[in-house]
């Protein structure tokens, strides 16, 4: 037996508890992990709280992020004792995840945990600080650079802004963040942006084409915000759009495109080819001061994650929460 949260769902609503489960109920897969460490994002908050339908069956065991150790494996990559991180392939809304002591996953969906971190310091960076890393690999590819000028990092007290400005900064970018938090000003700076704008002046319709500041921008908010900061970005420049905490929709114009060449570039987490999750991991060991980590991230326990994922979705959260699945 080993404890999880689960998540069930009948005519009289969703329900979720701190269970235990039998390790004969565990989803196929071939490979199984003893987890160490899980974290909540956004989805997960989404799942939990059941405010988006994310979760695709019942009874589901939520959680998009697992660090462990193999405890048993048929598949030719892995075996025992290796140690693995796994962001997304539909973990947590349509396959177990892990918010539980153990999971049981397809060996194709994992990577190697980098030597540069422990399980907790690859969690407390999780999908949101992976989806980060290819936010900056895809506008580096683009061909945005620090001479070109500032960089805009919105959502920024969140994981993905969060890291976001922490690989810009060791990239060489000034890195101006947007935030509703006028009180995580020092916070934001101590993870390298040079200077704190209100996501006030973002978050409101505005013109189709606005005075050009941003050489790039790494957006994880969407709706107004994205649509403001395409019509602000500088000729030839570029948006990572990664998120939707404003708005799935997108109330823009074409004029940033056709008449300043601005690209916008989708970042898909979830589905991400493995080679492009090898670089954006390779990116982070590198580049990411692991002392940043202990600014970000905040642990729970397995128990005081389902009170954590309502937080999360009021706002309440700075940064990312790391969930010690053994604790």
């Amino acid at each position: 037996m080993f404890s999880a949260i689960l998540i069930n769902k009948n005519e009289a609503g969703q329900t979720v508890e701190l269970t235990q489960i039998d390790e004969a109920q565990l989803p196929e897969g071939d490979v199984t992990v003893d987890v160490e460490y899980s974290t909540l994002n956004f989805k997960d908050g989404l799942a939990i709280t059941g405010k988006s339908p994310v979760v695709r069956k019942f009874p589901m065991v939520p959680g998009i992020d697992v660090a462990g150790v193999v405890s048993q494996s048929s598949h030719p990559e892995w075996k025992a004792g290796d140690r693995v991180v796994l962001n997304g392939w539909g973990v947590g809304e349509g396959h177990w995840g892990g918010l539980a002591q153990k999971a049981r996953l397809k060996g194709d969906w994992l990577v190697p945990l980098p030597a540069a971190f422990t399980a907790r310091q690859a969690m407390a960076i999780g999908t949101a600080g992976y989806t980060a890393s290819l936010c900056v690999d895809a506008l580096l590819a683009h061909g945005v650079n620090p001479a070109q000028g500032e960089v805009l990092v919105t959502g920024s007290t969140g994981g993905v802004g969060s890291v976001a400005i922490a690989l810009l900064t060791k990239a060489g970018f000034r890195v101006v963040a947007a935030t509703g938090k006028a009180s995580e000003a020092d916070y934001l700076k101590q993870l390298g942006a040079t200077a704190v704008i209100d996501r006030a002046e973002l978050g409101a319709a505005g013109k189709p084409l606005q005075k050009e500041r941003w050489a790039g921008v790494v957006d994880s908010v969407g709706s107004h915000t994205l649509a403001n900061a395409c019509a602000q970005t500088r000729y030839g420049g570029a948006v990572a759009a990664c998120g939707l905490a404003q708005g799935m929709d997108f109330p823009a114009s074409v004029a940033p495109f056709i008449l300043r060449g601005v690209s916008l570039l989708g970042i898909d987490s979830v589905m991400a080819p493995k080679a492009r999750r090898l670089k954006a991991w390779e990116r982070l060991a590198r580049d990411l001061d692991p002392a940043a980590l202990d600014v970000i991230a905040t642990e729970v326990s397995l128990a005081q994650a389902i009170a954590a994922a309502g937080e999360l979705m009021q706002g309440k959260v700075r940064g990312r929460v790391l969930v010690n699945v053994n604790k």
